[in-house]
């Protein structure tokens, strides 16, 4: 039964996408931060290896000051981010009201246009609108806010494991670069780890190849983003512009939830240039990804869009928002797993 199993490769295939599926599900968060070092470590080894050579410097100290270098990055980003909020937050909270005032116009005009094309009384639609919404901003006010006070423990808790993660993952990655080559020395003496070396190298290989074309993307974006707005005269428009370059990057979020929100506050304002800049430079993004996109990726990963697509769908529905990541990730080692099987199978069939 077992060589019946070997020889057919449709019984292959589903053995290795449920074991794809059981190690993301049950094995890869309990051993996250030491593959994230792995990844680390891998993908900067020849980096780190350069500055041990010219500089003398020993690895593990090479691989601190990168992780340093990110962390006071990642931390500078945060803190102009926050204190973006925090300076313009009273401006928001005193704008309020004028938002409120503005948005019952809108309702009344829109009301009365929609009242008068359907024949719906258009007091009685307005006055249920602005109930709604009347509704909608109680409850945010008794059950939003105590919800998040209520929560901040659960907020402390998951601060806590996220600090956990750091730690060990920089651990584990000082520790791999220190005995990297060693590591690899061994696994290369062993013939039964050839396979998964070779898996490991084509999953390192799409997973730089994707994240090196999605920061060229994120620049691009965000520059042209940032440097349009500016020109606009849109208030905080830089930054703006670097926020939607970032959220880009994420699937289903995007420019749009930067830009078209922009575009309708200009409106509100009676800034119809603005709100006509917003919406072309929208369409600009999407375009210059659409452009970008095959052209940095493409053929390097040799895998088609719909099924990466599919793949991203099919991790959300199995895996949640973390699906975002596991979902193209686990189809990447399927596809080369299977892949290197398959160049097995056929050097077999060139020896016999």
């Amino acid at each position: 039964m077992i060589e019946q199993i070997k020889k057919s490769k449709v019984s292959i295939l589903l053995l290795l996408i449920g074991a794809v599926y059981f190690f993301l599900k049950y094995i890869s968060p309990l051993v996250a931060p030491v593959l994230v070092a792995m990844l680390f470590v891998t993908i900067f080894g020849p980096f780190l290896k350069k500055i041990q050579k010219k500089l003398h410097i020993h690895r593990q100290i090479g691989a601190i000051g990168l992780l340093l270098i990110a962390g006071l990055i990642l931390a500078v980003l945060v803190w102009i981010l926050f204190s973006w909020i925090m300076s313009g937050l009273p401006q928001w909270i005193e704008n309020l009201d004028v938002w409120e005032k503005e948005i019952t116009v809108i309702v009344k005009d829109v009301c009365g246009g929609i009242g008068q094309t359907i024949g719906i009384d258009s007091v009685y639609l307005e006055n249920t609108l602005l109930h709604s919404m009347q509704e909608g901003i109680d409850y945010i006010q008794l059950h939003a806010v105590p919800d998040v006070i209520s929560y901040s423990w659960e907020y402390a808790k998951l601060l806590a494991a996220l600090g956990g993660f750091m730690v060990t993952f920089i651990i584990a990655a000082v520790l791999l670069a220190k005995d990297y080559d060693e590591i690899m020395n061994r696994m290369l003496d062993r013939e039964e780890c050839h396979m998964m070396l070779e898996v490991i190298c084509g999953i390192i290989r799409y997973i730089a190849t994707f994240v090196k074309a999605q920061m060229i993307i994120l620049i691009i974006i965000a520059s042209t983003c940032a440097v349009t707005l500016g020109i606009s005269r849109l208030e905080h428009g830089v930054l703006w512009g670097i926020l939607a370059g970032i959220l880009d990057v994420l699937p289903f979020i995007g420019t749009g939830v930067v830009l078209i929100p922009m575009a309708a506050v200009q409106l509100f304002y009676g800034s119809y240039g603005k709100a006509v800049i917003c919406v072309i430079l929208y369409v600009v993004c999407i375009f210059l990804r659409e452009i970008l996109e095959p052209r940095l990726i493409g053929r390097k990963i040799g895998v088609s869009p719909i099924a990466v697509l599919v793949s991203l769908y099919a991790g959300i529905q199995l895996f949640g928002v973390w699906g975002i990541i596991k979902g193209p990730l686990g189809f990447i080692i399927i596809y080369q797993t299977y892949l290197s099987l398959q160049r097995r199978w056929e050097e077999k069939k060139s020896h016999s």
